[in-house]
């Protein structure tokens, strides 16, 4: 029992020049080698003669870690080899699992490996050069309403987003999903690479945009890249910058402006009186001081208990779509970035045709007549107001 050890390899995305020479030492010093069928063709060229090879078909990684269990139990050194690295989709946190559950003694090693995004990200260019995420389609073990609640949160986060099992025989619709959930978060013009078997003999490399995507393209051996608002295409290769150039970037997306505004919020808080206080009314605070320069806002804002969160859930969910606000002016001022990121519209029924009728018909303000017009339009919008207070009435 002393020498009973599980080594879990991640073997890399298929190339023989992408498995780490630590994963290599322990298939050729591994009594057996555990893991599926199709992978084993990656290391049979290092195996020792004499080394016991048990494979198995898909969907059996609860049999193979068991296999495990009882051989490395026996006093034999087995080596589970996982595609890409182990760690990601890959065996190393059932093993582990599966440990817990016998209360075994036996030895756990986990040995990193390439994944398939990060070689698919060295073939496309330098995609993943800042904040990302990975997000698996398959909802074998996920329902798809927590993995659409993870696409929406990286699509609204400007996360670098890397998707496993796009798709499959059973299973097509989902990238769809993903791509209408992203439009409404990043620009069309948005750059998305794809590499379809990455490290293999049958390697397709692919670049485009989020607009022009086509999932059917994809299959369950592509790895989808979809670049955040500063990736970029040039010379045919998909880059994202990490920031070292940011102080020539001055276009309103990022950069100079971004930093100047960043600075002026934590000048601010530091005058603040009472800076204590729960950050759904600080963020309002800064961004009122911020906009009139006038720190009275700190005795003036009201904010009721819970209503920034309660927004911030309503934007995040895609329940709030639609912002009315009583005059254009309030209108222009609402940051047209962030709207297309949100996937939010912005109306103002001021010029409307039907609200001089109204208010002609009615006796009441247009600013009255529009809002009553927005709400039997759109009842579940969120109404801002600004500089007509007689809309309220």
């Amino acid at each position: 029992m002393s020498n009973a050890k599980i080594i879990v390899a991640g073997i890399g995305p298929g190339s023989p020049e992408d498995i780490t020479p630590a994963v290599l030492d322990a298939v050729r010093e591994a009594d057996v080698i555990i893991g599926y069928k199709y992978y084993f063709q990656f290391v049979e060229p290092y195996l020792r003669p004499g080394t016991e090879c048990v494979d198995t078909g898909m969907k059996k990684e609860r049999e193979r870690a068991e296999m495990a269990f009882e051989l490395a139990e026996a006093g034999k050194t087995v080596c589970v080899i996982s595609s890409g690295d182990a760690g990601i989709y890959g065996m190393a946190p059932l093993i582990w699992e599966m440990k817990r559950e016998r209360g075994s003694n036996v030895e756990i090693e986990v040995l990193p490996g390439i994944s398939a995004f990060q070689k698919a990200a060295s073939l496309l260019g330098a995609p993943i050069g800042h904040d990302l995420c990975i997000i698996s389609l398959s909802d074998l073990m996920t329902p798809w309403e927590t993995i659409e609640r993870r696409i929406r949160a990286a699509a609204m986060a400007d996360f670098i987003t890397a998707v496993y099992n796009p798709r499959s025989n059973g299973r097509y619709w989902q990238l769809y999903r993903l791509k209408e959930i992203f439009l409404k978060h990043r620009s069309p013009e948005t750059p998305v690479g794809f590499v379809r078997q990455a490290g293999r003999e049958e390697q397709q490399v692919s670049v485009t945009t989020l607009g022009a995507f086509d999932p059917e393209q994809v299959d369950m051996f592509t790895v989808v890249l979809i670049g955040n608002s500063q990736s970029y295409v040039y010379e045919g290769r998909f880059i994202t910058p990490r920031g070292y150039y940011r102080e020539e970037v001055c276009d309103g997306t990022g950069g100079i402006g971004q930093e100047i505004m960043t600075e002026s919020f934590r000048t601010i808080e530091r005058e603040l009186k009472h800076p204590d206080i729960p950050i759904g009314k600080k963020w309002p605070l800064l961004h009122a001081i911020h906009t009139t320069a006038d720190f009275d806002m700190e005795n003036i804002l009201r904010v009721d208990d819970g209503a920034v969160e309660k927004l911030y859930e309503g934007f995040a969910s895609g329940r709030i779509n639609t912002i009315i606000t009583d005059v254009t002016m309030a209108a222009s001022g609402i940051r047209k970035g962030a709207l297309q990121r949100l996937g939010v519209e912005v109306k103002c029924y001021l010029s409307d045709p039907r609200v001089a009728e109204m208010a002609k018909d009615k006796g009441i303000t247009r600013t009255q007549a529009g809002i009553r017009l927005a709400v039997e339009e759109h009842p579940d919008a969120l109404f801002a107001f600004g500089n007509a207070p007689t809309a309220l009435m």
